[in-house]
This record gives C-alpha cells, structure tokens and sequence, in this order.
C-alpha cells in the first residue's frame, strides 16, 4: 500500500515538476524586459545619487552631501517637493468629488446604455494629451475665449486681462482635473457597479433617508474605489512635469519640473538623481501604505 501511494504520488507530482522549465521560459522574456529598463535604470540613478557612479565630466563628488543638505532642507528642492505635494492633493481631491457623482449617476441611476455613456466619458482620452494641454492655453490666454468673452460683455477692459487664468497654479491644477477625471470615473464606476442592490433596498426598507443610505451604505462600500481613484490621481501628478511646462510657469513650476530641467537644462545629473530617488521612495512607501490600506477595506467587507 506504501508502495502504491509513493507511486500515486509521485505521478501527481511528476506533470507538475515537468512545469516549471516552461513557465521559466514564459516568464524570462517579461522579467528581463524588468530587469534591463526597470531595475537596472533604477540601480544606475541610485549609484548616481550617492556617487558611486559618475559618467559626466561635470559630475560633483560627495552624493551624499547633496543628499544631506536635501534632507536638512537647506536646498530649494525639498520646499518645492511640499509645494507640489499640496498641488497633487488639491488635484486629487477636486478630480474624485468631480468623479464620483459621474460614476455614481451611471451606476445606479442610468438603467439603460451605461456603458454607451462610459465609453462617452472616456472618449477624452482617445486624443491626443497634448493636444488636450493645449487647447486649455487657448481658452485661457490672455486673449483666449474666457478673456474675450469678458471683453465681449464689457466686464474687462482688452488690456486689463485675468492674467492668473494661465501660467499659474490653478491653470496647473484646473487641466490636471479635466485630464483626470475620465480616468477617474473608471474605478469608481466599478465599485459603484458591484454593489449588491439588496443591501439599498434593505436600508431603504428599515426607514433610512437617502442621505443615509448614501453615506453609512453607498459611499463605504465605495470607498476602495475612491481610494483607488485618489491614488491613479495623487501619485502620477506628484511627479508630473508637462502640464506645469505648458500651463504653469513660474508660478505653476512642479518638484518633475525640476527633476527635468537638472538632467536637461543644467546637465546637474548628481543633484536631479538625488531627486528623483527621493521621488521614488516617496512613491513606493505611498504604494504601500495604500497597498494595505485597500487590503484591510477588502477584507472588512468581506
């Protein structure tokens, strides 16, 4: 009978022994791709930061004394790094109170053709970025259609125009909401759309208002994904850096800005590898932190 289970054994485990080489091969392709344009260009900014890596003659020794200084806050950078990351949470917010009631209406209130309305809010992004940045300078110049149009009703004078409307922070944070906020929609529409209606019905059922089904029901059930749509927000614009380029200005300039600008403009690869490692880490502890966070709520609600 041993002999007869060992053997059972043994050909159960065999296919699975047999396995292994080819999902090997499949894998080797994507991790290698990880690898060579993910890790090792991390491996190489970080060896740079610290100065165990130089590969310009202007390199400046002492990576680590930048790196002092930039903690310290002696440097115009970690001030900068602040400013963005009240920006990239006034963006954030603004997108998710902007996308809720758009995921909310076609989840539950729309019965028919949903989907036809979502792949109407999304159509945004089957143009162009650019173009979309663009077009924003044309509605806000100085001489573009909300100046003229306060021109046109003579409640300003053609050259006393609203000047913050562009190259400013509210530009910056105006067309970081209208990029978002289709994208937005998405993982709130989905955690929106899996609700189990029963559960509404049931609070509607015991007397609770609809305030309160909304906000102790609808809005927790919903809360992964607003979690989820604030950090798809959060994260990308704390590091962004084209939107401030074409919109912000001085006024509008980002902690990516800066990052850009050292390895660009002022060939600074020792100072803009400090930066962008400390960017990095900002992001990836934010990644776990949130990671666990939605991790908790998943298992709550179960």
């Amino acid at each position: 009978m041993a002999e007869l289970a060992a053997g059972e054994l043994t050909q159960v485990l065999a296919p699975r022994r047999r396995t292994w080489p080819g999902t090997l091969g499949l894998l080797s392709g994507p991790l290698l791709w990880l690898v060579v344009f993910f890790l090792l260009p991390i491996v190489i900014v970080g060896a740079y930061s610290v100065g165990a890596l130089s590969l310009l003659p202007s390199d400046v020794p002492g990576g680590l004394e930048i790196w002092r200084r930039f903690l310290s806050g002696q440097s115009i950078y970690l001030g900068l790094f602040w400013k963005s990351v009240r920006m990239a949470l006034t963006a954030s917010v603004i997108v998710v109170l902007l996308a809720y009631p758009i995921a909310y209406f076609l989840a539950l209130c729309v019965k028919k053709r949903k989907y036809v309305l979502l792949l109407l809010v999304i159509a945004p992004f089957l143009t162009s970025y650019l173009l979309r940045v663009l077009a924003w300078k044309v509605i806000l110049g100085d001489r573009g259609v909300i100046n003229s149009l306060l021109y046109f009703v003579h409640l300003r004078q053609p050259d006393h125009p609203i000047s913050w409307l562009l190259y400013s922070q509210f530009a910056v944070i105006l067309v970081l909401s209208y990029v978002w906020v289709p994208f937005v929609a998405l993982p709130i529409f989905v955690s929106l759309d899996n609700l189990d209606r029963s559960i509404l019905e049931a609070a509607n059922d015991l007397g609770a208002s609809r305030w309160k089904v909304f906000w102790r029901v609808t809005f927790r059930l919903s809360l992964p994904g607003v979690i989820a749509a604030f950090v798809f927000v959060f994260i990308p614009t704390l590091g962004e850096f084209v939107t401030p380029l074409l919109v912000g200005g001085t006024s509008g300039f980002m902690y990516g800005n800066a990052i850009s600008d050292l390895f660009t403009q002022g060939l600074d690869w020792r100072t803009g590898s400090v930066l962008a490692i400390f960017l990095l880490g900002v992001v990836a502890l934010l990644l776990a932190l949130f990671g666990r966070f939605l991790q908790v709520r998943r298992i709550g609600a179960a």
